[in-house]
């Protein structure tokens, strides 16, 4: 800039005067690339930006990352694939055969099965709960709202 002339800063105001001490404290590190104001840094990064394959935000740092619906289903479905690996163990390992009896029926299963069924049986069970009262709160919720529009 040359003497004389007048710049204002990146949020419209002029900019301070630095001193030379302060100056040396405002410098950016080595291994960081300057920024001036709100531009954003068109650096090509250092070695742990092409090593990570991440970005670096305009203060230098790496940017915090969006979590979106793919990601989560993505997760949620390594997560249902561990767990029936699991699942699939459980019972090749538990292959007694167990006597069980229900209201009167009677049948040798294998065990790992019968804890299996026993298991889905219950969660059958607290899904239904859950949809009922699930059902249950939307019909109040709708009910409020028609009597307030009166």
């Amino acid at each position: 800039m040359s003497t004389g002339q007048y710049t204002p800063g990146p949020d419209r105001r002029p900019e301070t005067e630095v001193s030379p001490a302060q100056a040396g404290a405002a410098e950016p590190p080595a291994d960081r690339a300057a920024t001036y104001g709100n531009a954003p840094s068109y650096s090509t990064g250092g070695p742990e930006t092409a090593a990570t394959g991440t970005a670096r935000t305009p203060t230098g740092g790496v940017p915090e990352r969006n979590v979106t619906r793919a990601g989560v289903i993505w997760a949620a479905v390594v997560a249902a694939l561990v767990l029936l690996i699991l699942l699939i163990i459980f019972i090749l390992q538990n292959q007694e055969l167990a006597l069980v009896k229900f209201l009167g029926l009677e049948g040798s299963v294998p065990l790992g099965m019968a804890l299996f069924i026993a298991a889905v049986t219950g969660g059958v069970l607290v899904a239904a709960a859950g949809g009922a009262r699930i059902l249950q709160l939307r019909r109040n919720a709708h009910r409020t709202k028609a009597l307030q529009r009166r």
